[in-house]
């Protein structure tokens, strides 16, 4: 098998090998000619300001009475949240404690569940943002995606131009070992770009693996071949926090509409890498 190494070095490869390709216009986007930038008028809202009575002596004790019953329910509150941040931060299936017997099953837990946030800059002056789901037992399990670019145009036109890509892939468990888990993906997947959408079928394989400690390796790679064509490829390095997950990486995209936009068959391929940050939860 490869080394843990070998993988991270690939993957790094891929991402800073993809330089911009020529294209003739953004990805799913229609050829324009160049426009100038439009000015909008914006008016402004105004809000009136209410008057403000006094109030009475009498309502002193009152007041009085409403600001002990709060200060109660706020210390309350700040307990149970106490209470709630350090069961979080003790549970999931990543432990802080080293100890054998509180470790759980870690990789190979026979049911877990995900859920994560993560984004970063792509591009020139674009930034993309992806948020995950996934459930799964020990073998099968299943994983939705969705990925955001918002990107600044090419054509001259004002703006900015958003592609929404979704995947929901089938998930199945190669390896299922406490300290390493390699799945096997398939699924459909889905882009939304300016001038056009595409549905097509999505294949993966993910992996994640115990470094030292609470520290993970995770690596995935997904390929749509038609009737557009995407590869997406991802290499970061995770700490568990309990259930809390800090990650943080590296990304190489590219996009190719296949020629499906323009009348003469041009083909629009994007190509995007940089590094992306991410909190979720692992369960």
């Amino acid at each position: 098998m490869f080394s843990i190494r070998t993988v991270l070095c690939a993957l790094l490869a891929l991402g800073l090998g993809l330089g911009p390709t020529a294209a003739e216009a953004r990805f799913g986007k229609r050829s324009r000619p160049s426009q100038s930038d439009s000015k909008k008028d914006k008016n402004d809202k105004e809000h009136g300001a209410s008057a403000i009575g006094s109030d009475d002596d009498d309502d002193a004790p009152r007041r009085r009475s409403r600001s002990r019953n709060r200060r109660y329910v706020s210390g309350g509150a700040s307990t149970a949240s106490v209470h709630w941040f350090t069961a979080l931060f003790l549970s999931g299936n990543h432990r802080l404690s080293v100890t054998p017997e509180l470790r759980g099953d870690r990789h190979a837990a026979p049911l877990s569940f995900r859920l994560g946030l993560q984004g970063g800059p792509v591009g020139e002056g674009g930034a993309g943002a992806d948020v995950f789901l996934g459930l799964e037992g020990r073998r099968f399990g299943i994983d939705l995606r969705a990925t955001g670019l918002g990107l600044p145009t090419d054509d001259g036109t004002s703006g900015s131009d958003t592609i929404t890509l979704t995947q929901t892939h089938l998930t199945w468990a190669l390896i299922s070992h406490e300290r390493a888990r390699l799945r096997a993906e398939a699924g459909v997947s889905t882009a939304h770009a300016p001038d056009t959408s595409f549905v097509g079928p999505s294949m993966g394989v993910s992996l994640e693996a115990c470094i030292a400690g609470p520290l993970d390796l995770e690596a995935r790679a997904q390929v749509t071949p038609f009737p557009y064509r995407q590869v997406d490829a991802t290499a970061a390095l995770a700490l568990h926090l309990g259930a809390v997950v800090l990650r943080g990486g590296y990304r190489a995209m590219v996009l190719d509409d296949a020629g499906h936009v323009n009348w003469d068959g041009t083909a629009n391929v994007d190509t995007f890498h940089g590094p992306f940050f991410g909190l979720g939860l692992s369960l």
